[in-house]
């Protein structure tokens, strides 16, 4: 999933981000569970979740045709093994000249 996290004192973000997107990989029995456990590890570790997008259990997204990559299989597995929230990339975002947010792609 992709959760959209703003500032608050003492997150760790890089200084001078207005946020970050962080991917992350979490179990549950749904969605619904994932989601929910994930933002609770989030605001543990001191951050704000803003938004979250979810993409589906690996079934799901096979089901639709995605191409999952070998590494990506991997932490899925490991966050279930584990019962586990995994945080695998965070992207900070930072104000534009113009003043709005650069945000990933």
């Amino acid at each position: 999933m992709l959760v959209e996290v703003g500032r608050k004192a003492e997150d760790g973000l890089p200084e001078g981000s207005t946020g970050a997107a962080l991917m992350c990989y979490a179990s549950g029995i749904d969605e619904a569970e994932a989601v929910r456990e994930t933002v609770a590890v989030l605001k543990l570790a001191d951050l704000a979740p803003l938004d979250v997008s979810g993409y589906g259990t690996l079934e799901e997204r096979l089901a639709e045709g995605h191409d999952i990559p070998d590494e990506e299989r991997v932490l899925m597995d490991r966050a279930l093994s584990e019962n586990a929230v995994i945080v695998a990339q965070m992207t900070p975002f930072y104000e534009t000249p113009e003043g709005g947010k650069q945000r990933p792609n």
